[in-house]
């Protein structure tokens, strides 16, 4: 019997094999370009979520939005963001915590998360152990400000002001247990001064407290606080990170301008569900943090407040670790409770 022939006179056997190895060449140069390490070959094959613990508009969520619309270009899958709020953010993280380790629900945590991990009885997960680390995305600063009306242009000034009247001066913060809480606190602590904790629902209105003059200060984030600032309807005194910051390099730390040791700074971070594989970590923290260093992306969070970190997952599990058990420890010594 002969072979029968396609129109270019090729016998059909050899226009399938042909087929066959053009198909083969086609899935090997698609795999070429998937970002896929070994032990993670395949995945991700659909959509993945990006759990929010927190309201949408927050800044988040902004950083959630940010990662997952390039993300999804380089795993060739949809990213999509998934706002559970509830709980100071216990709620959505658990939710992850629960989830399959498979890669395919991922959460975002915040450095509120570690405060809290530090002051709450029973919590549903233990943040250190019950997650799997992908990279610390960002860190906001945050700034020390005060009343324009207060007697004080200086840390320093500051400190001697609530020595000669102690007791007499108030902080703000955005409610009892969160990151400005214990900034405060960490600063009467250090500084060996008494000031009084007041606690609002919401940063914004202890801001605008200190600005009508009712309290007299707050550690603030640099993005919210520095507008007023510049209006004069506000006083910076310094920042509360290790370094100096880019966006307000006129202003010293915390630690430099008198308090020895303070720093405090928020951050936002992605992790996954625990025991998710090692290979599909190492592949969205490459990922991640390649998309986080593109000149965009640094930009808009560098509008947002934020500075890019992109660290290892052994680096961020490290991070979230040593934050936990520093805010325990302030937590004790600066006699936080939750009422």
């Amino acid at each position: 019997m002969g072979h029968s022939k396609g129109k270019s006179g090729m016998p059909g056997r050899c226009l399938v094999a042909a087929a066959l190895v053009a198909a083969g060449a086609t899935a090997e140069m698609h795999a070429a370009q998937m970002p896929n390490d070994a032990g993670a070959v395949g995945y991700p094959s659909r959509p993945v979520r990006l759990v929010v613990p927190f309201a949408p508009g927050a800044g988040t969520d902004l950083t959630a939005r940010t990662i997952a619309l390039r993300l999804a270009p380089l795993l060739g899958q949809n990213v999509v963001v998934d706002n559970r709020p509830g709980a100071g953010g216990t709620v959505g993280v658990n939710l992850v915590v629960k989830s399959a380790p498979d890669g395919y629900t991922l959460s975002m945590i915040t450095s509120s998360h570690a405060v809290n991990a530090s002051v709450s009885t029973k919590p549903p997960y233990d943040l250190v152990r019950d997650l799997s680390p992908i990279t610390q995305a960002t860190v906001q600063i945050s700034v020390l400000v005060i009343n324009p009306e207060l007697p004080a242009r200086s840390v320093r000034e500051l400190i001697a002001l609530a020595k000669a009247k102690p007791g007499t001066l108030h902080y703000g913060s955005s409610g009892t247990g969160g990151l400005s809480h214990f900034a405060g606190a960490l600063l009467g602590y250090l500084a060996g001064i008494e000031i009084k904790h007041v606690p609002y629902k919401g940063g914004s209105p202890a801001l605008n407290d200190v600005i009508g003059g009712h309290i007299e200060m707050i550690v603030q984030t640099l993005l919210q606080a520095q507008p007023h600032v510049k209006s004069g309807r506000l006083r910076a005194l310094a920042v509360t990170s290790a370094r100096r910051s880019n966006a307000a390099p006129e202003l010293p730390t915390v630690a430099e301008a008198g308090v020895p040791g303070y720093e405090v700074t928020g951050w936002y971070g992605v992790v996954a569900p625990p025991k998710t594989p090692a290979a599909i970590i190492t592949l969205l923290n490459r990922e991640i943090v390649k998309l986080l260093h593109t000149q965009e992306v640094r930009e808009r969070l560098d509008t947002a407040g934020s500075e890019v970190v992109g660290s290892s997952p052994r680096e961020f599990g490290t991070h979230v670790a040593s934050e936990v058990a520093k805010w325990s420890k302030v937590a004790r010594q600066a006699g936080v409770r939750i009422e």
